[in-house]
């Protein structure tokens, strides 16, 4: 009963929270300068046209007409419709998701399977030499602008190696005035990884698995999202592996693990069975947190790899003033960002129950 209350409560909260975004959103929209009508149909629209539009899309109803039929029309998930291509918004939100969500879970991925085992490893091996380079490696990865990184990763993998580079951001290009022949070994060029697009998406890779008995689109999959991932998952690493390391050495402090080294257990049992058990419930909380965060953090990405998700599409719409647009990705990240936080709610107060019951 406790954890029913619980989880009603931070659904409540969350509700409140998307409201609030919308309602700062579609204020935001009507204090921008600007004429709706006119940028919808170009500065060289005649004014009866102008005002046809605007008679039509009610932009002549007093504001909080216009705020209440917007919320209606989000209650019934219709978003409307985009300034610049007249498409409905929900439409091209929705086709947008999946590369989004297939960016933000492969550096999700990374993070995990690299920032854990190197956490326990340096909190183990306190001030020796692997401690330093976890240390050095988690301070690098903060403190590394994702843009920066994700243009440097372009420079060395397709501007010096000279590996194919059609579909990257233009902008980087200047960049290159050294070309360095990349490595191949057996004719296979190890680096060649592509900085931009995706070619194909994850959904398409495993059915050609499953029906074709093909792994060469799970290979093209791997390989587009490859420096993307790691650009987008770098910061994430270095703080799962702070947080990792900091988490064994206060439980490797207490008087548990005494009692389990006296009873003569395995130390790779106590560390990764017990400790790191124990460990688990703050670097859940914070996986959730920047699982939301990587969906808003992926713009600067996508914009950079031209990542085809709702970032680089939020990007454009942005630069077209397309109000109808930026709106719904952006309550679409807010959604994601409260349904990811319940949901580490969940699995904290299962972990903990006491977290319920307060």
């Amino acid at each position: 009963m406790a954890m029913r209350k619980f989880l009603l409560r931070r659904v409540l909260q969350g509700i409140i929270v998307i409201w609030g975004v919308v309602t700062i959103l579609f204020g935001l929209r009507a204090v921008s300068p600007g004429d709706p009508a006119t940028l919808m149909l170009g500065e060289g629209a005649s004014r009866e046209l102008v005002e046809r539009v605007r008679e039509e899309e009610g932009l002549n109803e007093p504001i909080y007409v216009q705020y209440l039929e917007y919320i209606q029309g989000l209650l019934t998930g219709n978003l409307g419709y985009s300034w610049q291509s007249n498409r409905q918004v929900s439409a091209m939100v929705i086709e947008r998701i999946p590369a989004t969500i297939e960016l933000a879970v492969a550096a999700t991925i990374v993070a995990i399977v690299i920032a854990i085992p190197l956490g326990v490893v340096s909190a183990t091996r306190r001030n020796e030499p692997s401690d330093y380079g976890a240390t050095l490696f988690s301070l690098l990865g903060i403190s590394t602008p994702n843009f920066w990184l994700g243009l440097m990763l372009i420079l060395v993998f397709a501007v010096w190696f000279g590996i194919p580079y059609p579909t990257v951001n233009t902008s980087v290009l200047a960049l290159g005035i050294v070309r360095i022949p990349y490595p191949t070994y057996l004719g296979y060029d190890f680096l060649g990884f592509p900085t931009g697009r995706r070619a194909v998406g994850f959904h398409d890779a495993v059915l050609a698995i499953f029906l074709e008995r093909s792994f060469s689109e799970m290979g093209t999959w791997l390989r587009h999202i490859a420096l993307p991932a790691i650009t987008l998952g770098t910061y994430f690493t270095a703080l799962i592996t702070r947080l990792t390391r900091s988490g064994m050495i206060d439980e490797l402090g207490k008087p548990y693990v005494t009692a389990t080294k006296a009873k003569g257990l395995p130390g790779v049992l106590i560390r990764y069975k017990h400790v790191l058990r124990n460990t688990m419930i703050p670097i859940i909380t914070v996986l959730g947190l920047q699982m939301g965060t990587l969906m808003g953090g992926a713009v600067i990405t996508e914009t950079v790899f031209n990542w085809p998700g709702l970032g680089l599409r939020l990007i454009d719409a942005l630069n077209t003033r397309d109000w109808p647009l930026m709106q719904g990705i952006i309550i679409f990240i807010a959604i994601a960002f409260v349904v990811i936080n319940i949901i580490v709610d969940a699995l904290y107060s299962t972990l903990d129950p006491r977290v319920s019951d307060e």
